[in-house]
């Protein structure tokens, strides 16, 4: 039987790469923030009776970080209030979700891996919001899958990876954050774990991805130059300078360490995570392929 699944935010990073790595037993109802305002209850409610989706994957987010500081309403009406609609809608329908969140919910002062169950401090605005957004979700479905990730990139969209190229290729001199540490996560590879889960509907709670592995914006960046020069998306290299984040001051506080634990994922859905550097290879690769395709 085909599983009907509806995405929402399916214009963003992870919407695209959930359609392209969507199975033959997936039939993908993609929606993006146009197609579909989440925190409309009508709209919702019309949308669900329109596709009678089995499974719904929440990636829709309010994803501005510093304009939250300023912005805290628009933030929670996309990070609360929609995912909300959301969730009372699939209660209603006996529907499964699976909403995506992140390492924002963290303050970052921890020098282990945060477990899905450690305790939470957001810093800003925008993790304030989608940590209220999860609780939002949890009261109104508590057997929702929600998944934390972060440092998310593909061959879509605005993100890290797009950024450092478009600059390589500009400019001869590079300064990049050294002291904020995560684990960047391939949206590839994400949309496979998401699929995971979609296929295990027994499972529910806070879980984490990312990929595997830790390094710094400024290590990131490094690699970033060094796969695009093998893979010739770069003809020369560039001096990439490690800084301190007090030397680039944003409007929102970012998290100084926010490593996942992945333990119970690679556990609950049978897989191995695979290297941030090899991932990051792969997306390259794949992005080449999209520009030369």
């Amino acid at each position: 039987m085909t599983q009907k699944v509806l995405v929402v935010g399916a214009g963003g990073q992870l919407g695209q790469e959930l359609q392209r790595t969507s199975g033959p037993a997936i039939e993908c109802l993609p929606r993006t923030r146009t197609q579909l305002d989440i925190t409309d209850r009508t709209a919702v409610a019309q949308c669900f009776a329109s596709v009678e989706p089995h499974l719904v994957i929440n990636g829709a987010a309010y994803t501005a970080v510093d304009k939250a500081e300023s912005d805290a309403d628009a933030a929670q009406c996309g990070n609360v209030v929609g995912p909300l609609a959301l969730a009372q809608a699939c209660a209603q329908q006996g529907v499964k979700l699976i909403h995506l969140s992140t390492d924002f919910v963290f303050d970052g002062r921890a020098s282990q891996p945060y477990k899905p169950d450690a305790p939470t401090s957001p810093l800003g605005e925008y993790g304030r919001s989608k940590r209220a957004g999860e609780l939002a979700v949890q009261s109104a479905l508590p057997q929702a899958v929600i998944l934390r990730t972060g440092w998310v990139y593909s061959s879509y969209g605005s993100n890290f990876v797009k950024t450092m190229l478009r600059l390589m290729q500009e400019k001869d001199d590079l300064a990049v954050v050294a002291d904020q540490i995560g684990t960047p996560t391939w949206a590839q590879g994400l949309a496979e774990a998401v699929w995971g889960f979609a296929a295990r509907p027994q499972l529910s709670g806070i879980y984490h991805w990312s990929d595997v592995g830790v390094c710094s914006w400024y290590d990131f960046a490094v690699a970033v130059c060094e796969e695009a020069l093998a893979l010739g998306l770069l003809v020369r290299p560039v001096n990439i300078r490690p800084i301190l984040a007090t030397e680039y001051p944003t409007p929102a506080p970012r998290p100084a360490y926010s490593v996942l634990d992945k333990t119970s994922s690679w556990r609950d859905l049978a897989v191995a995570g695979v290297h941030w550097r090899q991932q990051l290879r792969a997306m390259l690769e794949d992005y080449k392929g999209l520009q030369h395709g």
